[in-house]
């Protein structure tokens, strides 16, 4: 069997997926501790604390929409969209990290710690394993 057609890879997919859904209906119900997260530091007026809560609730829907993006091509669709959607995942992860370290000077490994698990399944996925 082709690596690239292991269960385990859909069960590694689904595992990501649950993670992106955690922070999806956390950023939705709690901004503000989707915000520590970040390691950002809250607004100081209410005006501004209002903007950043939503912007959040944003956040928390991007994340659900990853998560529920990755159980669909898991469940639904072939291995090759769900490596696709994984990869990208990673490049979402990837500048979370960036904009963390852009904006407070740390933070950044929250993110870029599982982006590159990310990429390696879903490189996985594409058949990059597998004997041609």
């Amino acid at each position: 069997m082709a690596t690239s057609k292991s269960p385990y890879l859909r069960i590694a997919a689904s595992v990501f997926a649950t993670i992106f859904l955690g922070f999806g209906i956390n950023g939705i119900l709690r901004p503000r501790n989707a915000l520590e997260i970040f390691e950002f530091e809250p607004p100081a007026s209410a005006s501004d604390k209002k903007l950043v809560d939503n912007l959040m609730v944003l956040y928390g829907a991007r994340d659900l929409f990853m998560g529920l993006a990755i159980y669909s091509a898991a469940y639904f669709g072939d291995r090759k969209t769900l490596g696709w959607i994984l990869i990208a995942g990673s490049g979402v992860a990837f500048v979370d990290g960036a904009v963390c370290r852009a904006q407070i000077g740390r933070g950044e490994w929250n993110h870029w710690g599982y982006a590159p698990a990310l990429a390696a399944v879903g490189s996985v996925l594409l058949g990059v394993l597998d004997r041609a």
